[in-house]
């Protein structure tokens, strides 16, 4: 079976259907996600909720990316006709970067602090293709400026420590890029981000999908910018997915929880003396046990 998918343009890249994330500890099992379904098509789709909702573990699932204690179980898990539940690792070298790339929150912990991040950028681009040295050197310069970095052949022999946070990320947005996946995941990919630059990024990654029908899984917290980025928005709690809607109508939210994560964000518009806490109803969490 061809690892490329074959999908049509209105048909789903990424298809789940009841993923379950368990781990597994020495006395107890920890459910992380709760029977989580949803599509991926060529469009820009947030998954946003508080950290220990689920958002980067739904992305690292599809990924074989969990730790060794994860226990991974869905009834559908497919990338175009490609099972991505009983994927040899071998399988997935192939798919990952060259088919789905998954941009990091933190470029600390994800570069390899002992070689440059120029080699590490044509690493990346030499493993998928059969690129000389000198053509993925050349390719890896064009990303780093496509990033919106000045001097990248300067940059192209710094060593991680050398450069800033910010730096760090869009160079790890660059690695991700270069090999020009079919669906990119990004966890955070602008957390690190002053606002102009932010904005620079966010316009690579929309002509992406404009452009190459490409398809983006955004995890984020930040909902003014998925709101006014985004074509969908997955909303979770618990590990589990409470409402999914158009992100234009992100403030049509029918569910409480959903309410709240809006209500606590401050406004120019409509100032307030105090924002409110978000009260969360135990009962959420007995709903989601009743529909096991």
């Amino acid at each position: 079976m061809s690892l490329i998918p074959e999908v049509t343009d209105h048909s789903p890249l990424i298809e789940v259907e009841n993923l379950w994330v368990r781990y597994k500890m020495r006395h107890l099992t920890m459910n992380a996600v709760r029977g989580v379904s949803f599509h991926l098509g060529r469009e820009k789709l947030a998954i946003v909720g508080e950290s220990g909702s689920g958002k980067s573990t739904v992305g690292r699932a599809l990924l074989q990316l969990l730790s060794d204690n994860a226990d991974v179980t869905a009834d559908v898990m497919r990338f175009g006709d490609f099972d991505l539940r009983t994927a040899s690792e071998k399988q997935m070298q192939k798919i990952r970067g060259a088919h789905i790339s998954m941009i990091l929150q933190d470029p600390k912990y994800s570069l390899n602090p002992v070689i440059t991040v120029g080699e590490q950028i044509a690493e990346a681009y030499r493993v998928h293709t059969r690129a000389s040295r000198k053509e993925a050197k050349a390719r890896t310069i064009e990303m780093i400026k496509a990033v919106q970095i000045r001097n990248p052949e300067r940059v192209y022999d710094l060593y991680p420590h050398q450069v800033s946070g910010g730096m760090g990320q869009r160079i790890m947005i660059a690695m991700m890029l270069i090999a020009e996946p079919d669906i990119i995941i990004a966890d955070e990919p602008t957390s690190a981000l002053d606002v102009t630059v932010r904005l620079q990024i966010l316009a690579i990654l929309d002509d992406l999908v404009q452009d190459r029908g490409i398809g983006l899984m955004f995890i984020s917290h930040d909902l003014n910018l998925v709101r006014s980025f985004c074509d969908r928005v997955i909303i979770m709690y618990g590990g589990q997915i409470v409402e999914t809607i158009a992100a234009k109508d992100l403030d049509k939210v029918q569910h409480p929880y959903s309410q709240g994560l809006l209500n606590s964000l401050p406004s120019l518009e409509h100032q307030r003396e105090f924002l409110p806490v978000l009260d969360r109803d135990p009962a959420w969490m007995q709903q989601m046990e009743v529909r096991k």
